[in-house]
């Protein structure tokens, strides 16, 4: 490990501690408007959500979904901290901005916020969904893409690298596993699509795949 890492991996470290406080005021909250949306509310035959489909609590046209509340981040295997998180970047989705770069095996992005402590808490989510892919820990969030589903199932052919720098954080993942290395460039376009709309570009995805 190169000096310049290991002064990286303790930024991603100091970042995580920064938005352990950001996020512990933001949990409460977060599980007290939750409290009439639990996970098992959603659980049947869609992908990753269920009991009555996404459109008839949502609106078929995304326009019945609970934007302050938003219980599709919950997850059968997701902290509420990792929740938080989530909501707190949907809610300032609008100071996210992103640079993606595709590889021949994988991608390149560059992911900032103008607002610092949007950017501790990117920070802190980043590094933990690539830990999660590493150990091949899918959260199953409500509202997360099927795209996911294949970079959890085989993560172990993920190649991660993960940088913070002035520029944002910076994140190469590349694979020898084509079909890995076209889903890591779909997600990255995807998170792209959902720091330019927020929750309107998931409505838009989860239409599009079917699960609705």
């Amino acid at each position: 490990m190169t000096d310049n890492k290991r002064f990286t991996l303790w930024q991603v470290l100091l970042a995580i501690l920064i938005t352990g406080v950001i996020v512990g005021f933001g949990v409460k909250y977060f599980n007290s408007h939750m409290s009439g949306h639990n996970y098992e509310h959603h659980k049947g035959s869609g992908h990753h959500m269920g009991g009555d489909s996404f459109a008839d609590h949502h609106g078929a046209d995304g326009t019945g979904h609970d934007e302050v509340n938003m219980p599709g981040l919950k997850g059968k295997n997701a902290s509420a901290d990792e929740s938080a998180e989530l909501a707190v970047m949907f809610r300032n989705f609008e100071t996210i901005t992103r640079e993606v770069t595709e590889l021949p095996n994988g991608i390149r992005t560059i992911t900032r916020s103008s607002d610092d402590q949007v950017m501790a808490v990117l920070v802190s989510h980043v590094a933990g969904m690539i830990d999660r892919i590493e150990r091949s820990d899918d959260p199953e969030i409500i509202i997360q893409s099927k795209t996911l589903d294949i970079l959890f199932a085989r993560g172990d052919k993920i190649q991660n690298d993960i940088q913070v720098t002035d520029e944002g954080i910076v994140v190469t993942q590349t694979s020898d596993d084509p079909e890995v290395a076209k889903a890591l460039q779909i997600h990255a376009g995807e998170v792209s699509a959902m720091a330019d709309h927020g929750m309107q570009a998931v409505h838009e995805m989860m239409m599009k795949s079917g699960d609705h």
